[in-house]
């Protein structure tokens, strides 16, 4: 007998229909001839099941923190990194454990199962590490978090954070993280990204730096960061996020530049809900879009993961844990409307941040964990642009939260009784 049995379900691969069946918290079977008793039985009626949403970037010391101790009036990077210098003397362990489970909480509710967070590091005490260090045990049985060793005032430009960055390592803190383009010279910046490289390759731990978050040109850190990884053997062990300026490089550096990329196994995540908000601003017309080259950096074979960044904090006054939303964003702003590239954007929030994490490939197989999602609708495509409704969350073959379907009652002369966003859907030929 079966824990659980979904029937009539369609994978992202779009094979259909398919029943998978669940046993001990692992998928026992998984195909269209599945049959057999079970605990409890879901019918998912020709709609999608996937793996669970993944963020490879995000800030979940700072998140739910909005208004604390005021407003970003302007909505700038600046005076958000300004707000956060002014919250951190005010941080406790208690209140940062409180706000980073109840965003954890709604995680859940939306699929995310899987979130690399930054944890700053620049100055003693270490309270966002003691915090999230608890809270990555608490939520360990449904979440798979990793803490990043963020010195987000610049390693070598605020005083401390080196020794700070190697104590937060010690206490279990999981990747090497830093901020180059905010340090005060571009040399600094390149000598942090070595040192930084060279403390996760003597640690064997994987390195994930901010890098070139600016419209800056003459802001070329990852080319940096490429050559340090190739030279340390780190491959996929690196992160570069961001990567914005690359918006603003001609094409010649660039041309040379993204085979670098590529030739170094490193990842890249871009934020497009922060990238379009907070880059571009000193431009007037034309203005930059704010997010790097994926389309150029995925012709390459780089692996390229969205990530979210930041919800209701000093930087980001919205947000809502929703990694479709950031795909959503992203078809937008890159932009990219071919099928191809829309169902990728899906893919990207998926299977493409579980490899920036360096997470066991969560493709839906047999003998695999039971972690997916079930998802109010028909195909990849459709989830994205309907930011789908999460009717099914599940780990370890346990349902940890339902949603109903969004369907609305309409009182409409002649008209249907309810409307299905799942239901308009484009020719089977398209």
């Amino acid at each position: 007998m079966f824990d659980l049995l979904i029937k009539e379900a369609v994978l992202p691969d779009g094979r259909s229909p398919v029943n998978i069946a669940i046993k001990d918290g692992r998928i026992a079977a998984i195909g269209q001839n599945v049959q057999g008793d079970a605990a409890e039985v879901i019918d998912a009626g020709g709609q999608l099941v996937s793996p669970p949403f993944v963020d490879p970037h995000f800030h979940m010391d700072a998140t739910l923190s909005l208004g604390l101790p005021r407003l970003n009036q302007s909505g700038t990077l600046l005076e958000g990194i300004a707000l956060w210098g002014e919250l951190k003397p005010m941080l406790t362990v208690e209140a940062v454990v409180e706000r980073a489970l109840r965003y954890c909480d709604l995680a859940v509710a939306q699929g995310l199962l899987s979130i690399r967070t930054h944890v700053d590091v620049s100055t003693a005490p270490l309270t966002g590490v003691e915090a999230l260090l608890e809270v990555r045990k608490t939520v360990a049985p449904y979440i798979d978090l990793q803490l990043v060793a963020f010195p987000q005032d610049g390693l070598f430009r605020a005083e401390g954070a080196e020794e700070n960055l190697l104590r937060a390592l010690d206490m279990g803190v999981d990747v090497v993280g830093g901020i180059p383009h905010f340090e005060r010279t571009m040399e600094d910046g390149a000598r942090s990204v070595k040192r930084l490289c060279e403390i996760a390759a003597d640690r064997g731990l994987p390195v994930d730096l901010h890098c070139d978050e600016s419209d800056d040109p003459m802001s070329r850190h990852v080319e940096t960061l490429a050559a340090e990884t190739t030279r340390l053997g780190l491959g996929g062990r690196v992160v570069a996020s961001h990567v914005t300026a690359m918006h603003s490089y001609d094409n010649y550096y660039a041309s040379k530049l993204i085979p670098l990329i590529a030739e170094s196994g490193m990842h890249v995540v871009p934020n497009p809900l922060i990238n379009i908000t907070l880059q571009g601003r000193s431009d007037t017309y034309p203005r930059r879009r704010g997010l790097t080259r994926v389309q150029e950096l995925r012709a390459a074979g780089v692996n390229v993961a969205f990530g979210q960044d930041c919800t209701m904090d000093p930087w980001y006054p919205l947000g809502s844990a929703d990694m479709l939303e950031v795909a959503h964003m992203g078809v937008h702003a890159v932009p990219m409307t071919s099928r191809e590239a829309m169902a990728w954007a899906f893919h990207s929030v998926t299977m493409g941040g579980a490899a920036a994490m360096g997470l066991p490939d969560p493709t839906l197989r047999e003998g695999g964990p039971a972690n997916m999602v079930l998802l109010q609708a028909r195909d990849p495509i459709e989830a994205v642009r309907l930011k789908a409704t999460r009717l099914a969350v599940i780990r370890g073959g346990k349902v940890l939260s339902r949603t109903a379907p969004r369907i609305a009652q309409l009182s409409l002369a002649g008209r249907p009784a309810s409307v299905n966003p799942a239901e308009y859907a484009p020719p089977q030929n398209t």
